[in-house]
């Protein structure tokens, strides 16, 4: 078992909260990571018909006879289920850490949780692979110091490489699903990719949306891949699909609903008045994102044309995985003026508001910062990073600072 870092910060919340639900992609590793928490849990998975019948044959039953202890796997099969366990935490609503559930996204869950167990429920996401999980190294020390404001100076002793240069490309052409990394087997690894995207796609989406036409919603998400860190617009994507603005935008919701892409809406927290309103986003997954690509190998990846927006939104979702990770809270979006000012991305949260910039190559050079240093002064942010293929961290100016990317 490939040990994640949300763990601890899960552990955590069990100590907070009657209940626990951790959400995520199919396939990243859910049932895997429930099943290593600490202490006695006894785990029912709501696709197995047996466990789902005795689950859902009296659920206020159920629970009074499983008071604590119990795992719902894909408790999204089973929405009787929510109302019971609002009756069973509220019988004792000081007793902490009873109930762990996990799913993959859908409305029913969504509406669930937030009808039936809101306050009452701590989310999470897991998503798959961080570059760290990988390689079985321990959380990067970076994110809980960029939730503190830390001086760059402290920024950058905790940004040195841990890893090579080979390795941080494997890991951004491979992806991160748990299950490629299980094989060292090249073969193995692209058919899983491939049969992956058509199971996920023909059955967990077109089950959650049964109205969906699956094969165009397939075109979409192949025309998604070329515009992977591109600034959407929807009436092109609706043109080049032959369908309707609001199909498009449906679309989408689904794609990010299901954790295959990244909505970024625009950064609207500025002063400057010719900002670019209209969102970008990203397939979160780098390995599915290539395979839709049909980029052969890693060697070939950085010949390929669209290699600086796939490694923009590797990149990110370290970020990002990192800081879900930690428990630190964060909302992505993007920056870009109409005179073609632009940042890559702008988190928002518990570490303030941090501008990053994401470079492919090794060095910056400094008429790249412009953007960067302006929105640093402008919003008054204590540091703004750049994240790049560097083998060392390095002050770039007097509050940003370049962390390789092998230091996430």
């Amino acid at each position: 078992m490939i040990p994640r870092h949300l763990e601890s910060h899960i552990v955590t919340l069990l100590g907070c909260f009657p209940c626990v639900a951790v959400n995520g992609v199919r396939q990243s590793g859910k049932t895997t990571l429930i099943g290593s928490l600490p202490g006695e849990w006894r785990r029912f998975d709501m696709e197995s018909a047996a466990d789902r019948a005795q689950v859902l044959a009296d659920p206020d039953l159920f629970l009074r006879l499983h008071p604590q202890g119990v795992i719902v796997d894909e408790a999204q099969l089973a929405p009787p289920l929510f109302p019971a366990l609002r009756v069973a935490i509220d019988s004792n609503r000081g007793r902490k850490g009873r109930f762990v559930l996990s799913g993959s996204s859908s409305p029913d869950l969504a509406r669930n949780v937030s009808e039936s167990l809101a306050g009452r429920i701590a989310l999470v996401e897991l998503a798959p692979l961080s570059l760290a999980e990988a390689y079985r190294l321990p959380a990067s020390p970076i994110y809980p110091l960029l939730r503190e404001r830390a001086s760059p100076q402290d920024v950058m002793a905790a940004a040195a490489p841990r890893l090579d240069l080979r390795q941080v490309l494997e890991h951004w052409f491979q992806g991160g699903y748990p299950e490629p990394w299980s094989s060292a087997d090249a073969e193995f690894r692209r058919f899983w990719h491939r049969h992956y995207l058509d199971t996920y796609l023909m059955r967990d989406i077109g089950g959650l949306f049964p109205g969906l036409n699956r094969d165009r919603f397939r075109q979409f998400i192949q025309l998604l891949s070329n515009l992977s860190g591109a600034i959407l617009n929807n009436a092109e994507i609706a043109r080049a699909l032959g369908v309707s603005e609001p199909t498009v935008r449906d679309w989408l919701t689904i794609a990010h609903g299901t954790y295959l892409w990244r909505h970024l809406p625009a950064w609207d927290r500025s002063p400057h008045k010719q900002l670019v309103r209209h969102p970008k986003g990203w397939l979160r997954d780098s390995g599915l994102l290539h395979r839709l690509l049909q980029v052969p190998d890693a060697d070939a990846l950085l010949a390929h044309p669209l290699a600086g927006r796939s490694w923009e939104a590797y990149a990110g979702e370290m970020l990002l995985r990192g800081f879900a990770a930690a428990g630190i809270d964060v909302t992505p979006a993007h920056y870009r003026t109409r005179g073609g000012a632009e940042i890559d991305l702008v988190l928002a949260g518990e570490a303030g508001v941090l501008p990053v910039e994401i470079k492919l190559a090794s060095t910056t050079e400094p008429r790249s910062l412009r953007a960067l240093s302006e929105f640093v002064t402008g919003h008054g942010c204590p540091l703004g990073v750049v994240v790049n293929n560097d083998d060392q961290p390095r002050l770039l100016a007097e509050r940003i600072v370049a962390i390789p990317a092998a230091a996430l």
